[in-house]
């Protein structure tokens, strides 16, 4: 792991640490907490503009679509701007190019997939070809479609495939994957409790 990608995740940790003991802390304690949080999550965003600022650097002379298309490649610049709304590419694009990324390996398995449209935050998929009969090929298909979709849209809210069981609602997007891990932690002492 690169070192700045260590220090990403670490800083991560932390936010994930703080958060944990926010929930805990009585209201008085929650002051100097949160104020830690803050700045966690100002260097992750800082680290973000950063990329941003070494793409424009490195690839100024190109087209301003060239750069767009550059900041939406960085996984965390990507995440910055769905947070913001200002993903340059929409997610009926997203979700087409992630599946054209996946197709040969479906293609290996004997399937395919289309996609038949967005809508409401929900991608609608058809499965195609022979693998629709064989359990362990659907299940390794539906597995390969969800990862790819939701790395490319994390902002959905849902992807219903016909042929495929109903693939589960994505968690709520948001850039530090320690928010997603907290809540199910949050989850997991609730139903113990």
């Amino acid at each position: 792991m690169l070192r700045e990608e260590r220090e990403l995740t670490e800083r991560a940790a932390r936010i994930e640490a703080l958060l944990d003991e926010i929930d805990s802390l009585p209201d008085p304690a929650v002051r100097g907490k949160v104020a830690d949080v803050v700045q966690g999550l100002l260097a992750f965003y800082g680290e973000g503009l950063r990329r941003m600022l070494a793409i424009v650097e490195r690839d100024g002379r190109t087209a301003g679509a060239h750069l767009l298309e550059a900041f939406a490649r960085d996984e965390l610049i990507a995440h910055l701007l769905l947070l913001h709304d200002l993903h340059p590419v929409d997610v009926e694009t997203r979700v087409a190019r992630a599946l054209e990324e996946v197709r040969p390996y479906l293609q290996s398995h004997g399937g395919n997939v289309q996609l038949l449209g967005i809508e409401g935050g929900v991608a609608r998929l058809r499965l195609q070809g022979s693998c629709q009969g064989c359990p362990s090929s659907i299940m390794t298909l539906k597995q390969a479609i969800e990862e790819a979709i939701r790395k490319a849209a994390p902002d959905l809210e849902g992807i219903e495939a016909e042929g495929l069981a109903e693939l589960p609602p994505r968690p709520p997007a948001f850039v530090p994957i320690a928010t997603i891990a907290r809540k199910e932690k949050t989850a997991e002492r609730h139903s113990d409790g």
